[in-house]
């Protein structure tokens, strides 16, 4: 009997997912455990392990296609069925509407046994996953959403896809075409006033979401991954329910850069490097223990003052792994050491770069710092990463003019910019929490203590 793997569920809010990449072919032979695909994810790219023995009988979805959860991506063929016979008598195609799943969806991190009982050897993660209609067959779902937005009748839309396949170009066209056709019509009768009336439909149909419609220019299209299409929405939810508002204020950066050429002169030996940003985390840290409610979120009627110091840091992903931005915890930082934070991090960072994090390596950050200074930014502001209360640009540290001692001197200046959930803390707050942070950005080897 074949065996059908399915897209997983690898993250609460995961919906839909792309195959990146497949690391077996047909015929080859798998066992349980073995990674098969990177898939990605609404947050991230994540390796996916098979739990079956077999052999591949088919890969039913192409790298790069996206998928929702619960639909069949891979067929198996059991020990001594024929691979071409459970390809052919494969359960691949869509359940019918309203059927119910076959198990259970299995929570992150579920053994493989918890994923299906023996009997059931269809991995499903949702009742309506594979519910697929006839009409959506002949829509991609970035058209049917711009469709549905833009106001776009798509009975109406003759589609230049695969097969008749209504997609994105053309919605635009349509909309560009209903826009261009509205002022004709109304001027052909005549009537200025109807033509204003309809202004408003025409800014709809020209709104910031078919920013693509730009008359003369010539475009090329480029797929919203999973990532990209979240970072967009969370983003936006962010700026339009979060009450934003910035503080800046610029550091010394002598000492820390100082003490961090002595400590790393003297931990070259153990192949330990320290960067910037490990003192950085580290004095964020300290700080917030300072200052609790930088520790903080907004829970509606309250606030709520976390016990765990964890702070995230922004990692950017290579264009090869489909870019986008992913963040990774540091749990209780203000109780590890730099080199253990430096360890993390670095780690962290590498298998974002490559594997693709966990969900606890992405979960429970109570406070976000993004750093651009290692590409020579400046200064920069950033979006609140809820249900952060805070975030922290840091920019570069630049050698220039600066006042110590009343003397004009050549020193290290760092400019760092707090963005703030102003429900939760005020600008006297902000004050306070920036002047902790300049004594341990200023005065680092509390920092090693």
């Amino acid at each position: 009997m074949p065996i059908n793997v399915t897209m997983p569920r690898l993250s609460d809010t995961m919906e839909q997912g792309t195959v990146v990449k497949w690391h077996v072919k047909v015929g080859d032979k798998v066992a349980s455990g073995q990674v098969i695909a990177d898939i990605e994810t609404d947050k991230a790219t994540m390796e996916q392990a098979v739990f079956d023995e077999g052999i591949i009988a088919k890969l039913v979805c192409p790298e790069g296609k996206q998928v929702k959860v619960g639909e069949v991506i891979a067929v198996l063929a059991e020990d001594g069925e024929s691979v071409s016979d459970a390809a052919s008598s494969s359960a691949a195609a869509p359940a019918p509407r309203g059927a119910a799943s076959v198990s259970a969806p299995a929570p992150v991190g579920s053994s493989a046994s918890g994923i299906a009982p023996a009997a059931e050897r269809t991995i499903v993660a949702d009742v309506h996953a594979t519910d697929i209609s006839d009409e959506r067959t002949r829509v991609s779902p970035l058209a049917r959403r711009m469709a549905s937005e833009m106001g776009v009748e798509l009975s109406q839309i003759k589609g230049s896809g695969p097969g008749g396949r209504v997609v994105k170009r053309d919605v635009l066209l349509a909309a560009e075409n209903r826009s261009a056709a509205v002022p004709a019509t109304r001027t052909a009768q005549g009537s200025a006033q109807e033509l204003v009336a309809a202004m408003p439909s025409m800014a709809s149909a020209a709104s910031p979401s078919v920013g693509a419609l730009v008359h003369g220019a010539q475009s090329i299209e480029v797929p919203v991954s999973n990532m990209r299409g979240i970072i967009a929405k969370r983003l936006v939810e962010s700026k339009q329910q979060i009450p934003h508002y910035q503080v800046t204020m610029k550091f010394s950066m002598d000492a820390v850069l100082a003490l961090r050429g002595s400590l790393n002169e003297q931990l070259a030996s153990m192949e330990v490097k320290l960067s910037v940003n490990d003192f950085i985390v580290r004095a964020c840290a300290l700080a917030m223990a300072k200052n609790p409610f930088f520790n903080a979120s907004w829970a509606g009627d309250r606030i709520l003052l976390h016990q765990q110091v964890n702070v995230g840091v922004a990692i950017a992903l290579p264009e090869e792994k489909g870019g986008g931005l992913v963040v990774g915890v540091v749990k209780d930082a203000n109780l590890k050491s730099l080199r253990q934070i430096s360890g993390e991090i670095r780690s962290l960072g590498e298998k974002a770069r490559t594997k693709g994090l966990s969900m606890d390596e992405m979960s429970g950050a109570t406070f976000t710092i993004s750093n651009l200074g290692m590409f020579g930014v400046d200064n920069f502001t950033a979006i609140i990463n809820p249900p952060n209360s805070a975030i922290l640009a840091c920019g570069a540290a630049l050698e220039q003019p600066v006042v110590r001692n009343h003397q004009l001197v050549v020193g290290w200046e760092m400019a760092a910019t707090l963005s703030l959930d102003h429900r939760v803390i005020d600008g006297a707050m902000a004050s306070k929490y920036l002047q902790s942070l300049k004594q341990f950005v200023e005065g680092p080897t509390m920092l090693l203590v």
